[in-house]
């Protein structure tokens, strides 16, 4: 269970951000590709062990799922695959392997108390 790592990890980032602008987190935004290799629903579990007993207690880590978007060399455009088993483009069938999104696991925003 990775995740509780990288939760701690997003914490301490946001805490760090917190106390330098000197502001209280009410919620991490982040964006979480699904070749990512984590499992949302287990981050957004860590995630409230990790921010126990720290100024982000109580806050929430809101999660933008972002689907696989890999390069279709024969439409010559990006397309979303409808599965992560599949990597062929879904109109035209031609395999695909350069992936453009899907793999992201980034903080986008921090939203502040009032």
């Amino acid at each position: 269970m990775h995740e509780l790592s990288i939760a701690m990890s997003i914490v301490d980032m946001a805490q760090e951000e917190a106390e330098r602008r000197n502001v209280h987190i009410e919620a991490v935004h982040l964006e979480l590709g699904a070749l990512s290799g984590v499992v949302k629903e287990a981050l957004l579990f860590s995630f409230e062990i990790a921010c126990d007993g720290t100024p982000l207690q109580g806050s929430r880590l809101v999660v933008k799922d972002v689907p696989i978007e890999v390069y279709c060399p024969a439409c010559n455009m990006p397309k979303t695959l409808a599965s992560m088993q599949w990597f062929c483009c879904p109109d035209c069938g031609t395999p695909a392997s350069e992936v453009i999104h899907g793999k992201e696991l980034v903080i986008t925003a921090l939203e502040l108390k009032q």
